[in-house]
């Protein structure tokens, strides 16, 4: 009877799915076709697409491996960059004699393509290099693209990364009023820079090699971020470099002396150049061994740490060598961040690696400082010239690569054998049914006997290289074990799927955590073979008096204390709250001293306080006279108990406003009055992921209609839609605002939260309930998730298309690297309006910064105010932040100028420029906090509680209503 109820029900949802199928056909033109769609781009990107990578996902061993037995011919072409044949989107400038370089050199801009023709005299494969200047941009690595005869060669070659080189600001450390180092700031040190292509994740060890016959042939570079001038492109052949032994022999010959009785100790935080703003000195108070040394105050003493573990980060110090000669080299380091892995580094000498072991200098995990002398007990020689001599440090993964890079394919083939799996069981199968699943797919037992014995020979590696096992196996071992056991027991693999994909999500994490290889540097030491260095490590004694004096200074010193204090005599000062991360709250202070007091006068005291204490601290007469960052719901509730100020008061406050959108501003007006300014301002976006739309056939819904078309499609083959349910209130209290996706729909269709001037809940309205309707539909008909984690889904593409925060493109760049070029996001589907266009109106979120009505100098903190959320801040900021904590940390700003002048690669930019006209704010109103927890009250009724959507959402907004009028009259405000 139970099979027959089951058979009953899955023939009444085929039936409703082909219904909808029905009624609502897709819309003609609207959407894009599948072929009209690129491996690397979709509708409303860049003007110049990517060609598909042959056979799909085609790497570069993939490529290297078809030209296997090609010659590498002794041979150099160089192209200059002025010969090109064509420019297609972009600006173009030639400049002679450009910054010292003899010649023409050309400024290409950050979109857009240029073309070269070359004539290749001899077949085979070739490395290629280019000579650039990175000028000024956006502050963020140059990316190009680069084509050979008009296709892509191999899927690395869409990702080419030529670096910016950065230094500190000022050679001196300065300090704030209270002794403490500041953190210098970071500022570019352009210069002509060759670079060789090669692979920006590092998974390759050697350069790329690109494949030529004799002939001529065109070389085409299309710009996805950041304008460059390039002088040439090189094609030539990258010589070996010698093993050590036969170099020292070289040496020998040459009649090269060994150096006696130098040493020099140069200090980590003194490096002259580095690749990024993120390889910043920093501070570290866990020896007392690290100079220069305090106990109680921040003294900036190394540089590195965990900031620089990215494959392709370097820092570079100068040497001043006393005589010409050899020298050994030692380095007074820090590596107790990656246990089981070593951190791998790549020595360079004047712009040269002396010999090929210095490719890969290991750095076993230890715990604290120690001093390690570069080729151990029988320590490397290095050649310096006398006077100046640039010893450069580059983050490698060395013998790692290789592993990395199978345990990647492993994941990727898993992961398709998943989805596979998925479209015949569905997300949750029958336990007791046999589905067969080694005949209906055929390749399954292969694919997982394969990617077992993959995963088991790179953990024996691992345990090779390291001479132990660690926990970094752990994980390969298990989804390998697992593997195993699915090829004997087929038939338990539908019950096993969640295991399953919880480990090969544990092997996107491990390859994640082995791509980082930190390493802190506290000095570098060149000296005379013999020298005697010191340890490094500190003391038992010294260890345990460093500590208890550290314990005792915490009873005195203010840690939310950040950077200088106002002095009790300054004219004019502030208090700033501000609720995020130390990192956020030391930035904002460095640049408030370098730029708002000197040309305000005004001082900050700027503290990093939990904002869930800001209510009771400003009852209590105790609160700042700003709070920053915080929630969208604060500014008007406090507004009506008096406690924030308002902004239109001030004369200038309508062109500050024009800072921002229309719909930023929405939250923070009330009864005529402003009571805050907006900070960042965040929205959905429709993330999709290319290859398995691709794969099914489906296009990219532009409207609802397509939505359900392509959700027949889906559920047909057991994969999901994600939209987002639900926030999670951060603390207890805390307002959770109106769904996204209904509030979507319902401004889509001409609806509204609240009518008769904000003092009524619209949710009543005919529109309102027949959205709600729909909406629930999608859970209740189609059986879309209600919790889950998108960004995983999608990376695993058991959810393949969705709607998220924008913000989720940042945590996908950076959390999902295997997946990179297989996903996008567009403009949220809509509906087509009566003149043809479609309305994708979305809702915002965001934070504000807030003035409070007690503060004792309003100009003041009004003056700080319009500085910080000012273009030019907002910019350095932004910039700052994603130098300081990398893409994931990229900052959604609210300023519209300053939006722009964060380093997005230029296609994506458009697609976020796209809906960013069309965001809607919702009001404020009081009472409205019960807007957003009765209407999710509503949808688990009608969703869970299966009650007819109608009552269900009038019931509930009776409670607003009531709600609403209490507030209203409880603050003396008409209810009528």
């Amino acid at each position: 009877m139970n099979g027959e109820n089951r058979f009953k029900a899955l023939v009444s949802r085929l039936m409703i799915i082909m219904l909808v199928a029905l009624i609502f056909p897709r819309t003609g033109d609207v959407a894009l076709s599948a072929e009209e769609k690129t491996d690397a781009a979709a509708s409303h990107s860049a003007d110049f697409d990517l060609p598909d990578v042959p056979e799909g996902r085609y790497t570069y061993a993939d490529y290297a491996n078809a030209h296997a037995g090609a010659a590498q011919p002794e041979r150099e072409i160089v192209i200059d960059a002025d010969t090109y044949t064509s420019a297609d989107g972009m600006e173009m400038k030639k400049f002679d004699n450009f910054e010292g370089v003899q010649g023409v050199s050309v400024w290409t801009d950050e979109q857009g393509r240029i073309e070269w023709e070359v004539d290749v005299p001899e077949t085979g494969m070739y490395n290629m290099s280019m000579l650039y200047y990175p000028i000024e941009g956006k502050s963020s690595d140059i990316q190009r693209s680069i084509l050979i005869d008009g296709q892509l060669p191999f899927a690395e070659a869409a990702y080419l990364q030529f670096y910016r080189i950065w230094t500190n600001l000022s050679d001196e450390i300065k300090r704030d009023n209270r002794g403490n180092d500041l953190r210098p700031q970071q500022t570019e040190k352009p210069m002509w820079q060759e670079q060789i292509f090669k692979d920006v994740e590092g998974y390759y060890e050697e350069p790329f090699k690109f494949y030529f016959t004799a002939g001529k042939h065109t070389i085409t570079f299309i710009s996805q971020r950041e304008p460059v001038v390039i002088r040439h492109i090189r094609i030539y052949k990258e010589n070996p470099l010698l093993p050590y032994e036969e170099l020292l022999k070289r040496y020998e010959a040459e009649g090269l002396t060994v150096t006696a009785g130098h040493m020099i100790e140069v200090q980590g935080e003194d490096a002259v150049s580095k690749s990024s703003p993120t390889l910043y000195p920093i501070s570290d108070r866990s020896s007392p061994n690290v100079e220069p040394y305090s106990p109680s105050l921040i003294r900036v003493n190394t540089i590195g740490g965990f900031n620089w573990r990215v494959p392709g980060q370097w820092i570079a110090w100068e040497v001043e060598a006393p005589e010409t000669g050899l020298y050994s080299i030692g380095l007074k380091v820090k590596q107790d961040f990656t246990r089981g892995v070593d951190s791998v580094r790549k020595l360079t000498i004047n712009g040269e690696v002396p010999f090929k072991e210095a490719e890969e200098l290991r750095f076993n995990y230890r715990s604290g400082f120690n001093m390690e002398l570069l080729g151990g007990e029988d320590p490397y020689l290095f050649y310096l010239n006398e006077g100046k001599n640039v010893v450069k440090l580059e983050v490698t993964l060395g013998r790692l690569s290789p592993l990395i890079r199978e345990v990647e394919t492993s994941l990727l083939n898993l992961n398709a054998m998943y989805r596979k799996v998925l479209m015949i069981t569905g997300t949750a199968p029958d336990e007791f049914r046999d589905y067969q699943l080694e005949k209906k797919i055929p390749d399954m037992i292969g694919v997982f006997t394969e990617e077992s014995a993959r995963l088991t020979a790179v953990a024996k590696q691992l345990e090779s290289m390291r001479g132990e096992r660690s926990d970094r196996e752990a994980v390969l071992l298990t989804m390998s074990d697992q593997l195993l056991d699915m090829v004997r027991r087929p038939e338990t693999i539908p019950r096993r799927l969640t295991a399953f994909k919880i480990n090969a999500g544990g092997l996107g994490t491990w390859i994640l955590q082995a791509r980082e290889m930190p390493l802190e540097i506290d000095s570098i030491v060149v000296a005379s073979p013999g020298k005697k260095l010191s340890k490094g490590s500190a003391g038992w004694f010294s260890k345990m008096r460093h500590e208890v004096t550290r314990f005792a200074y915490s009873f005195f010193i203010d840690y939310n204390e950040i950077g200088n204090v106002a002095d009790e005599g300054a004219k004019r000062s502030i208090t700033v709250w501000i609720g995020s991360g130390r990192d956020q709250a030391q930035t904002m202070k460095a640049m408030i001293d370098d730029t708002f007091t000197p040309e305000s006068g005004i001082s900050v005291n700027l503290k990093l306080v939990q904002m869930q204490y800001l209510l009771p601290a400003t009852l209590a007469g105790q609160g700042p006279d700003v709070a920053m960052q915080i929630g969208n719901d604060i500014p008007v509730n406090y507004a009506l108990r008096g406690a924030a100020a308002d902004l239109s008061q001030f004369a200038d406050f309508n062109e500050v406003a024009e800072r921002f959108r229309a719909s930023a501003m929405v939250p923070y007006h009330f009864d005529g009055g402003y009571y805050a300014l907006p900070e960042t301002q965040t929205f959905n976006m429709l993330f999709y992921r290319k290859d398995i739309l691709k794969e099914l056939g489906l296009e990219i819904p532009q409207t609802w209609q397509d939505v359900y078309t392509l959700l027949a499609v889906l559920s047909k083959n057991h994969l999901e839609f994600g939209l987002p349910l639900a926030l999670q209130p951060q603390y207890p209290g805390e307002n959770i605002p109106p769904n996204s996706v209904y509030a979507a729909l319902l401004f889509q269709h001409g609806g509204q939260f609240y009518r008769n001037d904000d003092k009524q809940s619209d949710l009543d309205s005919e529109t309102a309930v027949r959205i709600f309707k729909e909406w629930t539909e999608l859970y209740t008909d189609y059986k879309l998730p209600r919790e889950f984690d998108f960004a995983n889904r999608i990376r695993t593409g058991e959810m393949p298309i969705g709607l998220s925060d924008y913000t989720t493109y940042n945590q996908l760049t950076v959390f999902a690297p295997e997946i990179r070029g297989l996903w996008g996001f567009v403009p949220v589907p809509g509906v087509v309006k009566e003149d043809g266009t479609i309305d994708r109106s979305v809702p915002s979120g965001g934070s504000s910064v807030l003035m409070l009505e007690k503060a004792q100098d309003k100009e003041a903190a009004w003056e700080f105010m319009k500085w910080w959320t000012s273009a030019d801040t907002q910019t350095k900021f932004g910039r700052e932040m994603e130098g300081l904590m990398g893409a994931a940390a990229r900052y959604p700003t609210a300023n519209i100028e300053a939006l722009g002048q964060l380093p997005w690669p230029i296609a994506d930019y458009k697609n976020l420029s796209a809906q960013f006209e069309e965001v809607k704010g919702i009001p404020e109103v009081p009472g409205g906090y019960f807007t957003g927890r009765h209407l999710i009250n509503a949808f688990y009724k009608t969703v869970v509680g299966r009650t007819e959507p109608r009552e269900a959402l009038t019931d509930y907004v009776q409670y607003i209503q009531e709600e609403m009028t209490f507030k209203r009259i409880e603050f003396g405000l008409p209810t009528e």
